[in-house]
């Protein structure tokens, strides 16, 4: 039973991917890390000594996890409540969620980060499917802080070189489509993130993304609701932001409704 400054992590589990999601604090000192290099997904790794220097970085809520959900979590969770901000432990610490199967980011799959600490991406502008369904992803599951460059396809390449970006979803690119696989599927399995939920998503992505609707039943509501969500916005930032809530709809229903069904009250009473 942990007690009120922890989570458990079924909880934490839980909760992550959601758009009210904590910020997850990984302090585990340098050697527990390369004993084995995977992240939370949507965590950022953060140096326990150093805690007053980056504290205010985070305003919200936050999740401090080091390998056992010890010294290093307490004590930084409470330099954290001391300044003002909300702050648990992930109790059993990194070694308890790797014991529950939950899924785990390899670190050497995550691009370099700015000097914010911020993994850069660049795509084709005027996004629909792909451009914005991989972009969810990665906020949710892998970097919350992540920036997306729209730019005209022909300059991908240049701006990726000129301002360290990563380039996904265009022809030669790491992150790109791979046979009958889209990039979302891609992304999906390259950052471990095979979850039911997720694999179920990505069936429909990859059905509205290469027209395919016989993939899945919901295929053609994503692809109506991308296309539409294109025609609403001329800004393809604004239309990302749109698109997240439309995917945060999509995932949980993934997750939670698939067998919930809605039928119209006819009975009259009596």
């Amino acid at each position: 039973m942990p007690s009120f400054l922890e989570i458990t992590p079924d909880k934490l589990n839980r909760i992550i991917g959601t758009p009210t999601a904590p910020t997850i604090i990984d302090v585990r000192d340098d050697g527990d890390f390369s004993a084995d290099p995977r992240l939370i997904p949507g965590s950022v790794r953060r140096d326990y000594r150093k805690v007053a220097e980056w504290a205010d970085d985070f305003s919200g809520p936050s999740v401090v996890l080091c390998q056992k959900g010890q010294k290093l979590a307490h004590g930084v969770a409470a330099h954290l409540r001391a300044l003002g901000k909300p702050a648990e432990v992930l109790e059993g610490g990194f070694e308890a969620w790797r014991a529950s199967s939950a899924a785990l980011v390899p670190q050497d799959k995550l691009p370099p980060r700015d000097d914010r600490g911020r993994t850069v991406w660049v795509t084709r502008s005027r996004p629909k499917i792909d451009r914005i369904a991989c972009p969810w992803l990665i906020r949710r599951f892998v970097d919350p802080s992540a920036v997306f460059l729209f730019v005209p396809a022909a300059e991908v390449a240049g701006v990726a070189d000129r301002f360290n970006a990563t380039p996904f979803d265009i022809e030669g690119a790491t992150w790109s489509h791979r046979g009958e696989l889209c990039t979302f599927d891609i992304m999906v399995e390259e950052f471990g993130l095979g979850t039911a939920p997720l694999l179920r998503l990505a069936a429909i992505v990859r059905g509205a993304d290469t027209a395919r609707p016989e993939l899945a039943p919901e295929v053609p509501g994503l692809l109506a609701a991308s296309l539409g969500l294109s025609r609403m916005f001329n800004d393809d930032l604004e239309q990302l932001e749109a698109g997240m809530l439309l995917y945060d709809a999509f995932y949980r229903w993934c997750r939670d409704a698939t067998d919930e069904t809605h039928n119209w009250p006819n009975a009259r009473k009596g």
